[in-house]
């Protein structure tokens, strides 16, 4: 119970420390998904679906409360697919688990976004940035999570 806390605590901490705004959606560009993805990478799906969901969504109410119902799923799905497909620990797994991850937060933005700003083209507006986020995440998480797999017994670590 405690790891989930702490995980989630982090995400939106770490999510409301940088926050640069995009005023064509009313979204932000934030790195919590270095977060997500390290902790899904370390601890699995369960506690990166947490993590990701519960973090991030929590970050959402503070100034972004729309958002916050459709970031609980999509931050959720981002951290649950990269910790499940990266279980081996191997980077070939955490780069495939990264993958999906991050196609789940730029996709379900994107159809989010459509639906909100009525199109295509406002959607579109966030995508580079969102893209921006998740090689963001990865560039840190990946490295980050295989020095610590290193460091870490065995049992604490998916």
């Amino acid at each position: 119970m405690a790891l989930y806390a702490l995980t989630a605590a982090t995400v939106m901490a770490l999510t409301l420390i940088i926050r640069v705004p995009i005023p064509a959606t009313t979204g932000y560009l934030n790195f919590g998904d270095i977060a997500i993805f390290l902790f899904a990478l370390l601890f699995g799906g369960r506690v990166g679906a947490f993590a990701g969901g519960i973090g991030s969504a929590l970050a959402d109410l503070v100034g972004y409360p729309v958002f916050a119902p459709f970031t609980l799923f999509i931050k959720g799905a981002e951290g649950f697919l990269a910790g499940y497909l990266a279980s081996e620990r191997r980077v070939r797994r955490d780069l495939l688990g990264w993958a999906a991850g991050a196609t789940a937060m730029v996709a379900g933005y994107f159809v989010v976004e459509t639906f909100f700003f009525g199109g295509v083209p406002a959607a579109s507006v966030e995508v580079p940035l969102n893209l921006l986020q998740v090689f963001s995440g990865a560039a840190v998480s990946i490295p980050l999570a295989q020095g610590l797999r290193k460091a870490m017994p065995a049992q604490q670590i998916s």
